[in-house]
């Protein structure tokens, strides 16, 4: 099994957990996405220098030259046909070829709100933070866009409708936790949809934390974690005042637990290793969830993790 980290240096590669020594395989700048998809070979990270996808376990990397280089989320149909990436300005291409060829998909540029995509934090533009699809619904693509809200397309990509009411519309990334149901984790709160996004119901209104980054889900089980605020208010006196939290019940309920680097560090990328979730944190550190149900170190690397996948 291999550990691939996506880092605000590029990707990195571990053969072992806990890890030990780490290779640098791809020097691609900030890696928002690492992913893989049941339906298609390889690995790949969406980064701020390109798309790019490795076939022998992230050992070389080929650029897919997405149209903009700036690729923030990527996502494959279920039956791996189709590919789409997500950039920075906010667009949406396609690919029928494995990534040879994009097209753009333009009606994503259609939506009434899209005038309204924009923050100064980010140039006054916005980006697609979040790509997602589910089996059962194989035409259906669910967009979150930082900031900009989530938008969902039913005939893969040609026509859009918006389901940004009652959601912030700062999005970091959309768990699709089953065909309609969704969690949106958000600059301000973790929100869920039963309905694909027609109403939203917001989780967190128990906790002091509203800064969320990614939710993630396994084996039954919801997780979680967010700040007090956002990246620029987690140094200094007061720290991030992180937490992690854990569901059982599709996020009803919240349970605070412990983990290593509590409050300083915040968890913000998932993975599933051996049966285990596996956390990534803005300091590098990397955590392991034992059967016992508590969290264990498992290593450190050089700078911010960003995202993670695990290949075998």
């Amino acid at each position: 099994m291999v550990v691939l980290i996506g880092t605000r240096d590029g990707v990195y590669r571990s053969a072992t957990v806990p890890v030990g020594n780490t290779d640098q395989v791809l020097d691609s700048g900030n890696t928002p996405r690492i992913r893989t998809f049941p339906a298609v070979d390889g690995v790949f990270a969406a980064t701020k220098s390109g798309l790019y996808r490795s076939v022998d376990e992230g050992k070389t990397w080929e650029n897919l030259d997405v149209p903009r280089e700036e690729v923030y989320s990527v996502v494959a149909s279920p039956d791996g046909e189709r590919l789409y990436a997500g950039t920075h300005p906010a667009h949406l291409y396609v690919s029928t070829d494995g990534g040879d060829t994009w097209d753009e998909l333009e009606g994503f540029q259609d939506l009434p709100s899209r005038d309204q995509w924009h923050t100064p934090r980010h140039r006054n533009e916005a980006h697609v933070r979040s790509l997602g699809v589910h089996p059962e619904t194989p035409d259906r693509i669910i967009v979150g866009v930082e900031v900009g809200g989530v938008h969902i397309s039913d005939d893969q990509g040609e026509t859009w409708t918006e389901r940004r009411d009652g959601v912030h519309d700062d999005v970091h990334h959309v768990l699709i936790f089953g065909p309609d149901e969704y969690v949106a984790s958000t600059g301000d709160g973790l929100y869920r949809t039963q309905d694909a996004g027609q109403s939203w119901t917001r989780l967190d209104t128990r906790l002091d934390n509203r800064y969320f980054r990614e939710a993630f889900a396994f084996d039954g089980r919801l997780y979680a974690a967010a700040a007090r605020s956002s990246p620029g208010a987690w140094r200094g006196e007061n720290g991030a005042d992180a937490t992690l939290v854990e569901s059982s019940d599709s996020g009803k309920t919240l349970e605070a637990v412990s983990y290593p680097g509590k409050p300083e560090e915040v968890i913000l990328a998932w993975t599933v290793i051996n049966g285990h979730v596996l956390a990534g944190t803005n300091d590098g550190r990397l955590i392991n969830r034992d059967a016992d149900g508590s969290w264990v170190d498992a290593g450190l690397v050089s700078g911010s993790i960003r995202s993670l996948a695990t290949r075998e």
